[in-house]
């Protein structure tokens, strides 16, 4: 990290989310970089955000990230905390900063409820992901089911694009992905509408967040945070051009339901067992 006497002007951004949204991160992060004066750096993450080096050290500034892995960092040591998260456009996020897990199937499948998936494949974007693994194991122990037999084979995919596109080519029967990841990929690539179904909806939960490092100035917190309430016509065409109304402030204890959730998973199963 740069300084310049007692003031920062450099700014080191990692998302550690899912990279079809890295273009709109950037025009954030540039934004953000018009209305401060400030240097910027975005780079996708290329670790697990609890295993990742730079984060662990303290060397980063802003962070995309989901809200589970936030969370489970701060109940070690705490480094980041939520600033922002956005609001999506579309009906079904109610105008408040959630997202949902979508279970998807082959269209062609003849998969048409969760109890349906019993005995099949299913795909997995991480172990640590709330949305590709977290919701449906959730789910499956609140619907009575042992979770370490339930499925006939599970894989990891290593990322939603992935899972996606495993459970087009038959290669697994289902996978749970993060709405919003799910939505710009649909958008991206308008064949996979015809390839995909949407069997079951879990959720909602708190929307992946732009996380502050604590060690930046309370001032400059702030100013980052005012910045992005009220953004310039710039941003708000790339926030209307993915489908995102705007951003909304967020707090920690808004994310604890995940780490419950977390909690409750590791009790009753580990992917290690199956």
């Amino acid at each position: 990290m740069r300084v310049h006497g007692d003031k920062q002007n450099y700014l080191r951004v990692v998302s550690y989310l899912a990279p079809n949204w890295f273009d709109f991160y950037q025009a954030v992060v540039n934004y953000l970089s018009r209305v401060l004066g400030m240097e910027t750096q975005l780079k996708q993450g290329e670790y697990d955000p609890l295993e990742d080096p730079v984060l662990l050290q303290d060397q980063l500034d802003l962070a995309f990230i989901c809200g589970l892995p936030l969370i489970r960092r701060w109940q070690v040591t705490p480094l980041l905390k939520p600033l922002v998260a956005p609001v999506m456009m579309s009906a079904r996020y109610q105008q408040r900063p959630i997202y949902f897990s979508d279970v998807i199937v082959n269209a062609k499948s003849h998969l048409v409820q969760f109890e349906d998936l019993r005995g099949k494949s299913f795909c997995y974007n991480d172990p640590g992901s709330n949305s590709g693994y977290n919701l449906p194991m959730y789910k499956l122990i609140q619907s009575g089911y042992s979770s370490s037999n339930y499925f006939g084979k599970t894989i990891q995919s290593g990322s939603h694009q992935n899972s996606i596109r495993w459970v087009v080519d038959g290669i697994a029967d289902c996978a749970a992905i993060d709405s919003v990841v799910l939505e710009k990929q649909l958008c991206d690539f308008p064949e996979l509408s015809a390839q995909l179904r949407i069997l079951e909806a879990l959720g909602p939960s708190p929307a992946p967040v732009l996380a502050v490092s604590l060690h930046l100035d309370k001032s400059l917190i702030k100013q980052i945070q005012f910045a992005l309430i009220h953004t310039d016509g710039e941003l708000q065409a790339a926030m209307e051009k993915i489908g995102m109304k705007c951003f909304t402030v967020v707090e920690l204890k808004d994310y604890e339901i995940l780490a419950g959730m977390y909690r409750s998973v590791g009790a009753n199963c580990r992917l290690a067992s199956w």
